[in-house]
């Protein structure tokens, strides 16, 4: 038995940093926007994205091998997902997320080995009390976690502008809505839909320039707040996406009171995250979303649907389900 097993997928997985950050790289120096314009010879790409000869020829050919990049006839090519979702020049581009990775947590998970000794979070400035804060304090830091927050909420925000009852109600709020990506997808596929963001004030600019650009500034509106000195807005439906991870037990049970109150009688909370599987065996990137949470935050932990199920009705909401989004994503609805 023992003479067939085999180390690759060992080795592969703690190796896997190294495809983790030819990527990250990549994203960083722009080659998937560069290529998006047009094909172009190693010699091109070498100038233009500011590389040294030594390593470009092995980095844009572990692009290719990777599946992220083509090369045919000499030229360089993006691969088409690539190019969809990592032009910086497209709306569909959700590379922010990855900037942020780059920039911040990649950094940090070096040190995950002392964070599981202390319990004790390890991203910059680990000894801030008040993690987002001094996060919103820096305003290129924020636009830039504002802008992952759209990248990693893009696809969850389709499925859930296509899976909820919209058309039984008639105004929702986004708590934490950062730069505005799960509001304007929903405005945008619901056109009788009036909705609004909820989030401390600095986010304010970033929001309306963003859903400027969508052209609904007419029906989404900015409600400065914090969510734990502040009531919450009143809509038919409220919605929470990754933002109850970042809290502890205590905490995440005050959020969903204070969602449950503000509520209409039949108006919906919907809590969306990359769910741990309620057996703890097959979403990994939602347990190792959680070690982020660890990394990143004082108290933070992500959690199973049926947890999120037991706090709801804590809470006092009447009625709840999960729904798979999409990957590892998934939502937690209540109904008051």
């Amino acid at each position: 038995m023992t003479s067939r097993l085999s180390p690759e997928r060992l080795l592969g997985l703690g190796m896997g940093f190294w495809g983790a950050k030819a990527l990250l790289s990549a994203v960083e120096l722009g080659v998937f926007t560069r290529l998006a314009e047009s094909r172009a010879t190693l010699v091109q790409l070498t100038r233009d994205l500011g590389l040294h000869e030594r390593g470009a020829r092995d980095f844009l050919d572990a692009l290719v091998a990777l599946k992220l990049l083509e090369r045919a006839d000499g030229l360089y090519g993006n691969a088409p997902d690539a190019d969809f979702f990592l032009d910086r020049a497209k709306a569909s581009y959700v590379g922010g997320l990855l900037e942020m990775a780059n920039a911040r947590l990649y950094p940090s998970w070096g040190s995950l080995t002392h964070a599981l000794r202390t319990g004790r979070r390890v991203s910059e400035n680990p000894d801030e009390a008040d993690f987002f804060g001094a996060l919103y304090a820096v305003p290129d830091r924020l636009r830039g976690f504002l802008a992952a927050m759209s990248g990693v909420s893009a696809a969850p925000a389709a499925a859930i502008a296509e899976k909820i009852p919209w058309k039984d109600y008639a105004s929702f709020v986004d708590v934490g809505a950062a730069q505005g990506m799960v509001p304007a997808t929903i405005a945008r596929a619901h056109p009788h839909l009036a909705g609004a963001s909820f989030d401390l004030p600095a986010v304010r600019p970033i929001f309306e320039e963003f859903i400027a650009r969508q052209g609904l500034s007419d029906r989404l509106r900015f409600i400065p707040g914090d969510f734990f000195k502040d009531e919450l807005p009143s809509a038919d439906v409220i919605i929470m996406g990754h933002i109850l991870h970042d809290w502890n037990m205590d905490e995440k049970l005050i959020l969903l009171a204070k969602a449950q109150q503000a509520l209409p009688e039949g108006g919906l909370l919907v809590v969306y995250e990359a769910l741990i599987d309620d057996e703890r065996r097959e979403n990994a990137f939602g347990l190792l979303m959680s070690l982020n949470m660890l990394i990143e935050t004082p108290g933070g932990f992500d959690y199973t649907g049926a947890d999120c199920q037991r706090w709801m009705r804590e809470a006092g909401f009447a009625e709840t389900r999960v729904e798979h989004l999409l990957g590892p994503d998934s939502m937690v609805i209540g109904v008051k």
